[in-house]
């Protein structure tokens, strides 16, 4: 259980560990990277409108059907290297003090988690970012993003140097001034890695961000632009993976799972050739310079 006080550490973290599935884990036979990303609305089934305001009671108070919910995304994950949550709870009255995060790794049996607090309101809600991981991360980065509070990054660092492979999940402001400012922000912690991974709920489409944002000169592409918000009836292209033109696509899909109000965004990449198995070790420990 979480200690309600506790204040935001900001920067360097090590990635939580599952060890009873460490075994299960490690760089894909196959030299592919299976990538999700999936805002979970703290386990809320939204099928309409109007069941923002009918349902609403359940951003504050636990609920029968959330654990169900769970259970269905944690069936969904199990298909998938790298995962990014976005509206998790990470343990407070309305999840039943459970964290949504570890209870995921738990359910889709990944050996590396992280949950990022991002607006801690002690016992009524723990908004949270999440990632899960079968690959060793050579470093996870805790980044709060500018304006408001209650935004942040998580950055994952795979590999060493500059053909490390970096992925940043996230979750953007509605706002587009200061969604302007969080891309960034975000610009300058990648710019300097070849291979780049963007995950998340960006709240916008993916012109803005290649053509009208601070991303425009990295040469990103959007391999997906079907539309996941909402997910009963999908309009908006809010969510997405986008990916740096080094990186080899396979395949990309926007799956019919309309768990929550947005719908998961998956996509399949090659792995890059300075990732190889000496290059990332599973179960050894990394050099001291760079924390798990």
């Amino acid at each position: 259980m979480r200690r309600w006080g506790t204040e935001r550490v900001v920067g360097r973290h090590d990635a939580k560990v599952n060890e009873h599935h460490l075994l299960e884990s490690g760089l894909p036979a196959d030299g592919r990277l299976r990538l999700l990303s999936f805002n979970i609305q703290v386990g809320i089934s939204t099928e309409r409108y109007r069941h923002y305001l009918t349902r609403g009671w359940q951003h504050l108070l636990p609920h029968t059907g959330r654990a169900g919910n769970l259970q269905k995304i944690g069936n969904l994950l199990g298909d998938f290297d790298l995962v990014a949550l976005q509206e998790a709870d990470g343990g407070s009255l309305r999840s039943g003090y459970v964290n949504q995060v570890e209870h995921l790794a738990q359910l889709g049996a990944f050996p590396y988690w992280y949950q990022q607090l991002n607006r801690n309101l002690g016992h009524f809600g723990q908004h949270s970012n999440g990632v899960l991981s079968r690959l060793r991360p050579w470093a996870i980065e805790d980044h709060p993003l500018p304006g408001p509070s209650g935004r942040g990054a998580i950055l994952a660092r795979f590999g060493e140097g500059p053909d490390a492979l970096v992925v940043v999940m996230m979750h953007l402001a509605l706002g587009a001034r200061v969604r302007t400012r969080q891309l960034a922000y975000i610009r300058d912690l990648i710019g300097d890695y070849r291979h780049q991974v963007l995950m998340g709920d960006m709240n916008t489409h993916a012109t803005d961000l290649l053509e009208h944002s601070p991303l425009r000169d990295l040469s990103l592409v959007a391999p997906q632009i079907e539309a996941t918000f909402p997910s009963w009836r999908p309009q908006r292209c809010l969510d997405h993976i986008l990916l740096s033109s080094s990186l080899t696509l396979e395949s990309v899909q926007v799956l019919a799972q309309p768990i929550s109000d947005h719908l998961p965004v998956a996509v399949e990449i090659r792995l890059p050739a300075s990732l190889s198995t000496d290059a990332l070790p599973v179960t050894s420990t990394p050099p001291r310079g760079t924390p798990a």
